[in-house]
């Protein structure tokens, strides 16, 4: 049936379609939950302190502005995170800037944390019924310096604290310009030491623990990641998501679409997003857990990141492509066995 909708859907221009479904599925919330959710396994695990039902979760990225919350709980998924959020709404990049491209199973995106803004994205939260496990994405305005950057992720923390399960800090997005400078030297470890203090001032006057993640890009290279692990361990940062898209273009140089612009994601990007995982997963060995997401467009793409070390797993091409079934195939390929 998904392929029908699929085709429908890939007929329309990328952003039509994204806006469509997510308006769609919000509408259909309890045939979803009753079609897909109601027979998604349960494989509950602990991370970062919290009792997950199952170790699928939607990617950053899908719903920045949390209007497809109930929809997309209804999927069956274990977690969801939203956003990216930034203070203030901004429109993004210019259209188009959200390329399909169905015969590498990859989508190229440009949009640039188009978002209505946190005070919009915290009455979408409060409006939905969802009471499961709830990340919430941060990042800047395109329009702040890079200098002053922090006082964007620290005004976003303070307003999403008291709603959010997890806080995840995103400094790896390619889209808007200056942003993946923050992954290293003074400006992570200025970045890092700023939220981790306030996140324990928030928790001290909220009366509950709220985990930090960072999210970071597949671009990486060795001494990227060692600085990556070694803040993270430095500042006590609760989890690493690993990745974001991808600037290269692996597999594509005879693609029409690889000269645009933007971040990859989909197929083409799991070597680099498994070799970074697996990368920071040996340099922290333990010290915090690691989220895989990157390229998984199979319930054994799934099984192969958590053998890599990763504790959880976030999916969003994949579910664009094989559809909301792809989430029951992913936690049952996830499902302890008899």
């Amino acid at each position: 049936m998904y392929r029908l909708v699929r085709s429908a859907l890939f007929a329309l221009d990328a952003e039509r379609a994204h806006d469509l479904t997510l308006a769609s599925l919000a509408r259909a919330a309890p045939v979803a939950r009753a079609g897909y959710g109601a027979r998604v396994p349960a494989a509950p695990v602990t991370v970062m302190g919290l009792r997950f039902p199952n170790p699928v979760g939607l990617a950053a990225g899908l719903d920045k502005d949390g209007r497809c919350i109930d929809g997309l709980a209804a999927l069956g998924f274990g977690f969801l995170e939203v956003g990216t959020v930034t203070p203030r709404a901004q429109p993004g990049n210019p259209r188009p800037r959200l390329f399909r491209l169905p015969d590498r199973r990859a989508i190229i995106n440009r949009m640039g944390f188009n978002n209505r803004g946190v005070d919009y994205l915290l009455e979408r939260i409060a409006a939905s019924r969802y009471r499961g496990i709830l990340g919430i994405n941060i990042g800047k305005n395109f329009d702040t310096p890079i200098e002053r950057a922090v006082d964007d992720y620290l005004f976003c923390l303070r307003k999403v604290y008291a709603h959010a399960s997890y806080v995840t800090i995103n400094i790896s997005s390619p889209n808007t310009a200056g942003l993946r400078d923050l992954q290293g030297g003074e400006a992570l470890g200025g970045l890092l030491a700023a939220l981790k203090g306030e996140q324990s001032a928030l928790a001290d006057r909220h009366g509950r623990y709220v985990p930090l993640a960072v999210k970071v890009a597949p671009d990486l290279d060795e001494a990227g990641m060692d600085a990556i692990a070694g803040a993270v361990v430095d500042h006590g940062v609760d989890a690493v998501i690993a990745t974001n898209t991808t600037i290269a273009r692996p597999g594509l140089e005879d693609d029409p679409l690889a000269a645009e612009q933007g971040g990859l994601s989909g197929a083409p990007l799991r070597p680099l997003a498994d070799a970074t995982l697996a990368g920071l997963v040996r340099r922290l060995d333990g010290a915090a857990p690691v989220i895989g997401v990157g390229g998984i467009m199979t319930g054994d793409d799934a099984r192969a990141k958590i053998d890599a070390g990763a504790s959880l797993v976030q999916v969003y091409t994949g579910l664009i492509y094989r559809g909301p079934g792809f989430v029951r195939e992913c936690a049952a390929a996830l499902a302890p066995t008899a």
